[in-house]
């Protein structure tokens, strides 16, 4: 069954019609507002070079956890 979803808010044009595996693959400057320059700075200070990447750096994961404790706990 194929889902449907809207990426052109999150996505450059050019990325927003491939497929999920391909976004995943993808350099970190596909999302949009992400320049190639930030892409090269991700890679140098985390080694981050895929949209995965970026999604899986423990770093970024427990900001986003912090963040979402902040939020349910109203802090």
């Amino acid at each position: 069954m194929a889902i449907a979803v809207d990426l052109s808010t999150v996505l450059d044009k050019a990325w927003q019609d491939k497929d999920l595996t391909e976004v995943l693959a993808a350099p970190v400057s596909a999302l949009k507002g992400v320049s190639d320059r930030d892409g090269e700075l991700l890679k140098e200070a985390f080694n981050i070079v895929t949209v995965a990447d970026l999604a899986n750096n423990k770093y970024f994961a427990n900001a986003a956890a912090l963040v979402a404790l902040s939020k349910a706990t109203g802090v």
